[in-house]
């Protein structure tokens, strides 16, 4: 496998005990990743990985998102405009402003 150059971790909510709960997961996290892999995939940016984690510790700004090597994390990630201003950012190398948490 050839490492990726970014990696972004979509927040799921999960708990020690596995269950998913929380904000991030109650606003559809996971059902975004599906529109941000299909995105990535339409523009060719099969260096980007995509993975969900558990909790984030962000819930008061979620649906959350981390990218790296960044380390850009990202809040209040609720739809395809918010993906396709962090997929942009990604392409430019600058962080999407409107949902950066600082």
């Amino acid at each position: 496998m050839t490492k990726p150059a970014h990696h972004i971790f979509v927040c799921g909510s999960f708990r020690m005990n596995g269950t998913p709960q929380g904000v991030c997961n109650k606003a559809g996290s996971l059902g975004l990743m599906q529109y941000l892999e299909s995105e990535l995939s339409d523009r060719g940016m099969a260096d980007v990985a995509v993975s969900s984690t558990g909790c984030l510790k962000v819930c008061d700004r979620g649906p959350a998102m981390v990218v790296y090597p960044e380390g850009w994390w990202y809040g209040r990630v609720d739809g395809e405009d918010a993906i396709d201003a962090i997929i942009d950012s990604i392409e430019s190398g600058s962080p999407a402003a409107d949902y950066i948490i600082a």
